[in-house]
């Protein structure tokens, strides 16, 4: 306003006739408004992007959501994808805004599935905290994954279709890092806060036990399948049983995790071989 006054002020001087001062001076003021329009249309805009942008995203995460109940029955499949869209009034068709089609149903339901046990293990944690009874940090990280396989069991019967698309060169780096939150997720509540070279090796064995589990859990037809919750104790156990002697025996860290990934190693294929060779070319229905 000060700099808009000096101008008129300045104006008034040189000019000879108060039209010509009048003039200009809307003409600035008209400039001005026209300035303060354009910015705010832009900022509008802007704000319209990033709705329609979260708006879509909401559309997304509703009907990913919706088609869960569907997979059971008809995989983690476009179909199954369509027919949540239809449930929840969308069109079948929808199914084109997830272009990676099954594997974005996978990547859903197991982030979804990571946030959930976060969330519960937060909880614990502050229960925990408020206590004078700590627990052992392996029976929290046992805790956690069965909560977390657990997960997992209502779609045992699609579940290797869903671990195929999440080995496909395409899905890899999602899978991966949906994998690494989990573990890291267990590991923090479990009170790991190393910063060391074991900070890579826990979580590494723990990623390959989680994995062989999982595997396991599949053939398993016991009840409430004991059989699993027994599997996975015993490979804690043995894991346990390994970083004592190893981290004992003067060996160099190197050493130290080539026998941990053997080991894994071994625990995982002895998994896949109860499965049989042909699980995943069996269930590859995407």
């Amino acid at each position: 306003m000060a700099m808009l006054n000096s101008f008129r002020s300045a104006w008034g001087r040189l000019s000879t006739t108060g039209f010509r001062y009048l003039w200009t001076s809307r003409a600035l003021q008209a400039d001005q408004f026209e300035n303060e329009n354009n910015r705010k249309t832009e900022s509008q805009q802007s704000a319209h992007e990033e709705s329609d942008e979260e708006y879509e995203k909401n559309i997304k995460i509703k009907i990913l959501g919706a088609s869960l109940k569907f997979v059971p029955d008809m995989g983690w499949s476009k179909q199954a994808i369509s027919a949540g869209a239809e449930t929840i009034g969308y069109p079948g068709v929808v199914h084109g805004l997830f272009p990676n089609g099954g594997a974005d149903l996978v990547h859903y339901f197991y982030s979804t599935c990571n946030r959930q046990l976060n969330q519960i293990l937060e909880k614990e944690a502050l229960e925990m905290a408020s206590t004078s009874v700590p627990r052992k940090p392996e029976e929290q990280v046992r805790d956690a994954l069965e909560k977390r396989l657990r997960m997992v069991i209502p779609y045992k019967k699609t579940w290797p279709q869903a671990m195929a698309i999440m080995t496909l060169p395409p899905n890899v780096p999602v899978s991966l890092a949906n994998l690494l939150t989990l573990i890291d997720d267990i590991c923090y509540y479990a009170g790991d806060r190393s910063v060391d070279f074991n900070w890579y090796t826990r979580r590494m064995i723990l990623a390959i036990i989680y994995k062989a589990t999982e595997l396991y859990m599949l053939q398993d037809t016991s009840e409430d399948h004991k059989e699993t919750w027994l599997f996975l104790e015993r490979r804690i156990k043995d894991a346990l049983q390994m970083y004592k002697v190893l981290f004992n025996s003067g060996l160099s860290s190197d050493s130290t995790l080539k026998l941990f990934g053997e080991t894994g190693a071994a625990a995982f294929v002895t998994a896949r071989n109860i499965l049989g060779m042909n699980c995943f070319r069996n269930n590859r229905r995407f």
